[in-house]
């Protein structure tokens, strides 16, 4: 695997995220390549795209030892003029079932499609089968209440649903919307997880989880579309209800994941729940304390010339900062920012 490179379009991108700290040692610098050629889909059918996946997170803080290692499959298209999307693939239930959700830093929460679903996609034109979970029909399945402490912490971060009038034994509901329109609703289950861990003798072992997630059966907007329709999302944010979060809260995988993305039409990559262990890569620290995985940006250049952009444009504050979001397409620059780095761009 080659050192990680920011591509223009977010044709590569490779992620490191540790929540409880930062690396040891930073370069100074990461180079910046352009991946694609400028054709095919309109910038902004792009941008309108990625406005969906925009939305504010939390932190969740300590916790126990961890076993091993958690590895998933990365799919997918590289292409953002084509799909611009990478997903991968959990089983859930028992029996068992696979779903294809698509991978997204930006959120927090895993949901599929339930059945029954009002919008939901039946064909997908990424070439895969979709499938939609049935909580009555796993044995291992059962709905979170709204008297239970997890949907009692998920109200506190708006990712829960309960109304004054709801009995405890109501289910714990939710409400995605996103800027353009789109969203999601359903509630939250509880169910196995199936998934492959890696040990520290290097072998792979079938392991399993009960974790909760939300069961959608409500969707509008662009989750509708079949172009590029998949199972659901699978969110890697910080909040309690991460999936990551929860198998580290359980001792199954560490609190960091890896995650880089192939530079490739036919997918590929790496998604796991611990660190790679790669001379190559490149490291960066989180800002602390963000609702957002917050990069520290200090300045830009172009073929090794520092652009004369006022460094106050990339301070972190409540209002502004630089954040790595994988179910965002594009990469997106403050105007003061962008009108130099693209006349830098197009003069060489």
């Amino acid at each position: 695997m080659r050192p990680p490179e920011v591509a223009l379009a977010a044709a590569l991108v490779a992620l490191a995220a540790v929540f409880g700290g930062a690396a040891a040692a930073f370069p100074a610098a990461l180079t910046l390549e352009r991946a694609l050629p400028h054709r095919g889909v309109p910038a902004e059918h792009l941008r309108e795209r990625d406005r969906a996946r925009h939305k504010g997170r939390g932190l969740l803080g300590g916790g126990p030892a961890v076993a091993g290692v958690v590895d998933f499959p990365v799919e997918g298209s590289a292409n953002p003029y084509m799909v611009g999307l990478y997903f991968t693939r959990v089983k859930l239930g028992n029996p068992a079932k696979e779903y294809f959700v698509q991978i997204d830093t930006g959120s927090d929460i895993l949901w599929v499609a339930c059945s029954p679903c009002t919008g939901c996609p039946t064909s997908s034109g990424l070439n895969i089968q979709l499938e939609f979970f049935n909580p009555d029909s796993s044995s291992t399945s059962s709905r979170i209440p709204c008297s239970d402490d997890r949907c009692t912490a998920a109200l506190q971060t708006g990712e829960a649903l309960c109304q004054p009038s709801d009995s405890p034994s109501s289910p714990c509901g939710y409400t995605f919307t996103y800027g353009d329109g789109s969203g999601t609703s359903g509630y939250y289950v509880s169910d196995t997880m199936y998934f492959d861990t890696v040990m520290g003798n290097e072998q792979t072992a079938n392991s399993s989880a009960s974790v909760v997630f939300g069961c959608s059966n409500s969707q509008s907007g662009d989750l509708m579309k079949t172009d590029r329709a998949v199972d659901g999302i699978f969110g890697f944010g910080q909040h309690e209800l991460s999936v990551i979060s929860q198998l580290y809260s359980l001792g199954v995988s560490p609190k960091t994941f890896s995650h880089c993305l192939k530079g490739s039409d036919n997918g590929g990559g790496i998604l796991v729940l611990g660190e790679i262990v790669e001379p190559g890569l490149v490291f960066t620290p989180l800002v602390p304390s963000q609702p957002h995985y917050n990069l520290y940006l200090e300045s830009i250049a172009v073929s090794g010339q520092k652009l004369p952009i006022d460094s106050s444009l990339f301070a972190t504050s409540n209002t502004q900062g630089t954040i790595v979001d994988s179910g965002t397409t594009l990469v997106y620059l403050v105007d003061g920012a962008y009108d130099p780095f693209i006349s830098a761009v197009n003069s060489k």
